[in-house]
């Protein structure tokens, strides 16, 4: 079936004499071959592309400092990719519906190994202008790539469903931070306690996967061409304009589900640099940093299952599990607070204590490893419910890539404020008080947007209606049930 069932489709409509299988026949033939076109083989596509670019870019930040002694370049360039990303987030959406996959997914892509390279650059020669300049690119990059990641994970999804395929896309993802961490912790594993920056190989390796990533972006099929089980397409989506665009994006300031969402969109990436540099960075040697990230993003790909199935399936009432979900990670997320600040009173920028390492340190390397695992739990808690929320505001891919692109704006600008605050040296407890409280705050503001924009989906399309009665709520398709 494959590219032929997509060129079939044309601009998306069926032929007028296909047969249309029964339930059983279309199960039987998508567990057997998975048709190219469709949206679990699109979601996995565009996981696989961003576990060989982000998954990557990743692995890089959570050794804290892009794997330096010094952290001061990385926080420079990471301050500069998180403002540009602030702006090309929010403008990504309007792009991505202008121009559509193929064309912003591998321009997107093709930042991520500048940037690598702009650490191989800085190993040898120590000037930040590079790396300072691949980070704002990247940053442009970034926004283009994560919106059309957005909407393709978002939109295509059947609505009963979107829990299971934000946390298969999650997992898929954080793959690539699990082998991102191998590469440091292989490549560098003879370093010990005398490692200070990794090995030129590092960065090599990095670089390798994210041109891998943007040459598999091409192969995402336009949004017009990706069919689900029942026939129907995943979204109406047209070429717009961009005065169109524009003119939309400005809406999304003024619009009160936006603004519910700001608090969360702005934490959840306001943390990485004190769990990057504050935790792995300062309490770890570099062998145990890689390590540590296999564990961390490893953490992200159970997390992810685990709020999927109950997003999707702990309640027949879609809102209810929206509210469950996030008591759920309000809850866990209280929890690992707690163990970082009894963890982070025991040291500060002007009494940091030894790095621990894996094999020489005993028990003492079990209790902040265990802390650093649970920051990964936590973010994919965090993050998928979040996507779930978004992805249940609307069905349409060019209004969710607007959102999407709008999260990943304000996300941006708050991990760029956060980058600087790190660089100015705020007080390790402070920065924690901080990410604590911001997370915290986000939790009844996400209970309000549930209560007030999300509806319950009727019986019918839990069942799986045919497409005539419910056109975007088709029946079961290759996503099973036992995620």
């Amino acid at each position: 079936m494959g590219l032929e069932a997509a060129a079939a489709g044309g601009d998306g409509e069926r032929e007028s004499n296909t047969p249309n299988p029964t339930a059983g026949e279309r199960s039987s033939t998508s567990l057997l071959l998975p048709r190219y076109n469709s949206p679990l083989v699109q979601v996995i596509l565009i996981g696989l592309v961003c576990f060989c670019c982000p998954g990557m870019f990743s692995a890089l930040s959570g050794m804290g400092g892009g794997g330096q002694v010094d952290p001061t370049a990385a926080n420079n360039a990471n301050t500069a990719l998180y403002a540009a990303f602030a702006v090309f987030g929010v403008l990504g959406g309007g792009i991505y519906n202008v121009l559509g996959p193929r064309v912003t997914l591998p321009l997107g892509c093709a930042t991520y190994a500048l940037y690598a390279g702009s650490f191989l650059y800085y190993n040898h020669y120590k000037r930040q202008g590079f790396v300072v300049g691949s980070g704002a690119v990247l940053g442009v990059g970034a926004g283009l790539l994560w919106a059309g990641q957005g909407a393709i994970m978002t939109s295509y999804p059947p609505p009963h469903r979107k829990g299971g395929y934000i946390s298969l896309f999650w997992s898929v993802f954080n793959t690539g931070g699990v082998v991102g961490g191998l590469i440091p912790f292989a490549l560098n594993f003879h370093q010990g306690d005398g490692g200070g920056s990794v090995t030129d190989g590092t960065y090599i390796g990095f670089m390798c996967f994210m041109v891998a990533g943007a040459l598999l972006s091409l192969a995402i099929l336009p949004p017009s061409k990706v069919i689900r089980d029942d026939g129907s397409q995943c979204t109406q989506l047209t070429y717009s304009k961009p005065s169109t665009e524009a003119i939309e994006i400005l809406k999304l300031f003024g619009n009160w589900k936006m603004l519910l969402i700001a608090p969360a969109a702005w934490a959840s990436n306001f943390f990485y640099t004190y769990q990057f540099n504050n935790v792995n960075a300062a309490r770890f040697n570099v062998r145990t940093r890689g390590l540590n990230n296999v564990f961390y993003w490893g953490a992200q790909m159970v997390g992810s299952f685990a709020i999927g199935h109950i997003l999707d399936f702990s309640f027949e009432s879609r809102r209810r599990r929206g509210f469950v979900g996030i008591g759920i990670v309000a809850t866990i997320g209280t929890a690992v607070w707690a163990g970082g600040l009894a963890d982070q009173l025991d040291y500060s920028y002007g009494k940091l204590p030894p790095k621990l390492d894996f094999m020489d340190s005993g028990p003492k390397f079990a209790g902040p490893f265990v802390l650093y695992f649970s920051y990964g739990l936590l973010d994919a808690f965090f993050q998928s419910l979040v996507y779930w929320v978004i992805g249940a505001l609307a069905d349409e891919s060019e209004v969710l890539s607007r959102y999407v692109g709008f999260y990943k704006g304000v996300q941006s600008a708050g991990a760029a404020v956060a980058w600087q605050l790190d660089t100015k040296k705020v007080p390790m407890l402070t920065q924690l008080v901080v990410n604590w409280g911001l997370t915290t705050v986000s939790y009844p503001l996400l209970v309000v947007l549930v209560a007030l924009a999300v509806t319950d989906e009727v019986k019918g399309e839990r069942e799986g209606k045919s497409s005539s009665e419910n056109k975007i709520g088709c029946e079961d398709d290759e996503i099973g049930r036992p995620l």
